[in-house]
Order: C-alpha cells, then sequence, then structure tokens
C-alpha cells in the first residue's frame, strides 16, 4: 500500500526501494524460519508434511505459521494438566525461537523503512498524521523487540532473577534512546546524498559482519547458514548493540558505542556542514543538536541500569549471584530443557550462554534437539 502510493505519486524509486527492503528482510526471515525447521527434531516439528512447510516459506507465509502453530501449542497448554510438563516446555521452545525471528524481521524491515520514511518526510516536507504515528509506533516495535528478546533469553534460565519493571523500563529507555538518533542522523545524510548511504551502509554493514566473523560465532548448524546469521547480525549492529560472542562484553561494548558514536556524529556533522543556510530544513537543528545528548543519555541510562537495576544487583543484595553480563563471573545457571524426552533447543543454549556467562562444556557441540547431559 506504501509503495503504491509512492508510485502513484511518480516516486518509483522509492516504492522499488520499500518493496525491496520488504522482500529482502522477509526472505532472509524465511529462510532462517526453514533452516531452523529443518535442524529441528522430529517430535518439535509441526505435524504437517514436509513439502506443505517448504510451500509455506517459499510464500513468505513460514513465519505466520510459526505464530498459529505457537498459539495452538499455547491454547493446549492452557488446558493441560499442571504435571504436563512436556507441552510447556514445547511451548517455550517454540516462543523463543519466534522472539528471535521477530527481532531479525524488526530489524531487517522496520528499521530500513523507518529511515526511508523519515527521508521521504524530511524530502517532501510534508507529513500526514498517519505517518506521525507510524513512526512513533516503529520505533516503539524496534525498542520493544530488543526487550523482548532480553526477557526470552532469561525465561529459559532456571533459578534466574526476573526483571523487574523499573529494569524493564529502563532497558526500554536506553535502548530507544541509542537508536532513535542513530536513524536520524542517517535519515538526515540520505537528505543530502541519497546515494551516499548507498555506499555508507555496505561499508559499515562489511565492517559488523568481519568484527562478527572474528568473534566466532556458532548459532546455525552448518557453515553456509552461519553466514547468514552473521549478515543479518551485521544489520542489527548497523543500529543497535547486540552482543553475539561469550565472555566478557564491556570492552567489545565499548569499542562498539565508540565506533557509533563516531559514526554518527560524522554523518550529523556533514548535515550541518554542507546544508545551505537558506535550507528549509533549519528547524532541524536543534533536533540534530540534541541527537548527541539523547544518545549520551541512553548510555548513562545503560550504565545504571547494569550499576543498579540489573537482576544481579538483587541477587547480591539477597545473597545469591544470577547471572552477570560483563565479570565474567559464572555461577552454573540451568537451562530449561525438555523432560519427555530430554531434549535441548541449542540455539537457545549458545545465545543464553553469549548474553549470560553459564558452565558448560565449550568444547562440546550439541545438535539442535540433542540429548541433555
Amino acid at each position: 500500500w506504501v509503495a503504491a502510493g509512492y508510485a502513484r505519486g511518480g516516486q518509483l524509486g522509492w516504492a522499488a526501494l520499500t518493496l525491496a527492503l520488504l522482500a529482502a528482510a522477509s526472505v532472509a526471515t524465511q529462510a532462517c524460519s526453514w533452516l531452523w525447521l529443518r535442524s529441528d527434531p522430529p517430535a518439535l516439528r509441526p505435524d504437517v508434511h514436509p513439502w506443505l512447510l517448504a510451500a509455506l516459506h517459499l510464500f513468505q507465509l513460514g513465519f505466520l505459521f510459526r505464530c498459529l502453530h505457537a498459539l495452538k501449542v499455547g491454547w493446549k497448554v492452557c488446558w493441560a494438566k499442571a504435571e504436563e510438563e512436556e507441552e510447556q516446555s514445547r511451548m517455550a521452545f517454540l516462543s523463543h525461537d519466534i522472539s528471535m525471528l521477530r527481532l531479525f524481521e524488526t530489524f531487517l524491515e522496520n528499521t530500513p523503512q523507518l529511515t526511508l520514511l523519515l527521508y521521504v518526510i524530511l524530502q517532501t516536507n510534508e507529513a500526514e498524521p498517519y505517518q506521525g504515528l507510524g513512526i512513533c509506533t516503529a520505533f516503539l516495535c524496534v525498542t520493544w523487540s530488543l526487550l523482548d528478546y532480553h526477557q526470552s533469553m532469561r525465561s529459559f534460565l532456571q533459578d534466574k532473577y526476573e526483571l523487574s519493571l523499573g529494569s524493564s523500563i529502563a532497558y526500554f529507555l536506553w535502548n530507544l534512546f541509542l537508536i532513535c538518533p542513530r536513524i536520524l542522523v542517517v535519515a538526515l545524510f540520505a537528505l543530502l546524498w541519497p546515494y551516499g548511504v548507498a555506499v555508507h551502509f555496505p561499508l559499515v554493514w562489511l565492517a559488523m559482519f568481519l568484527w562478527v566473523s572474528l568473534q566466532g560465532t556458532d548459532f546455525m548448524e552448518s557453515p553456509g547458514p552461519e553466514q547468514l546469521y552473521r549478515a543479518m547480525v551485521a544489520v542489527i549492529l548497523y543500529f543497535s548493540w547486540f552482543n553475539v560472542a561469550q565472555g566478557r562484553t564491556l570492552y567489545r561494548s565499548i569499542i562498539y558505542h565508540g565506533f557509533i558514536l563516531v559514526d554518527s556524529t560524522l554523518l550529523a556533522l556533514s548535515w550541518l556542514w554542507c546544508r545551505s543556510p537558506s535550507d528549509e530544513h533549519s528547524y532541524l537543528v536543534p533536533v540534530v543538536s540534541a541527537a548527541l545528548p539523547c544518545y549520551l543519555l541512553g548510555l548513562v541510562l545503560r550504565v545504571t541500569y547494569y550499576k543498579c537495576l540489573h537482576p544481579n544487583v538483587q541477587a547480591q543484595q539477597e545473597g545469591g549471584y544470577d547471572e552477570v553480563d560483563a565479570n565474567g563471573r559464572s555461577n552454573g545457571l540451568e537451562f530449561h530443557s525438555l523432560s519427555v524426552p530430554d531434549l535441548v533447543n541449542r540455539r537457545m543454549r549458545w545465545l543464553a550462554q553469549t548474553q549470560f556467562p553459564i558452565s558448560w562444556p565449550s568444547e562440546q557441540h550439541f545438535l539442535n534437539g540433542a540429548t541433555a547431559v
């Protein structure tokens, strides 16, 4: 509908770009969903013929099917007896995959289209009420996907401290304050040099892809799909921090935020320096001037979260220890797994290890759904 609106207005380039972003995000998400289903044990796959599953993913309906299947399993869990733990564990398995796919879809589709929408509004100097509402909703959805992903990671850990309301709000806000300036300065850079973004994005994406590759991710079952995962994570890193490796995250986080801060500052200064003094977008100067304080506020909130609001602080106050994100301490937390049969979601286990340092034999490589030991 948006692309058709651009086409009717004579902006065929915007229409084509909108459809291209949507198609690329959908294909990548559906490919991940299909690869995960193929690696899942038969006990966890939907009771549907493989050719039908393949057809659904080919027609870009695989993610929707996953959500409907999870609703079906969730309905069974609601009416199941308390001792039927297998269905509950199966629901946890499915919900984690959906949370991860939602994160991929959000950053591969929503953030680029949000940047494009901001660019279009600034270029035409016109904004419909629905566009303003759409921008606000998109920013909230992007940030919510990060919070949902983090809560999903924690839900698979036993004996952990849940995020409190204050911790959730702080986690949500610091991500929002970091993502908003990033998208704004990219849109402003595109306003002066539309084709410059076509050079800037691949260069930064390539740097992030190499950085992720050097950290040695082990998310997918084989090397080929692993490159797809790293490429998708590189897109996320273009807009937001995303941890992909075990160990101390403090130094990696400092390097990443320092790089993004310098890059975003250069984009903003380029726009301020090269814009015409009679530019009709002079009202954006105060907005751009507030972008840097907004980013710094996000960093302050992040530090505050880990120093004061992180669940580990509560654990220490109560005489125990939860997972620690930055200092590498491990307290032997256990993972939830299916009890009958005793299966482990390998993707969940590996991702949770990157977020929470947990003792697990690193030299062992389990296939997804392998028997837990």
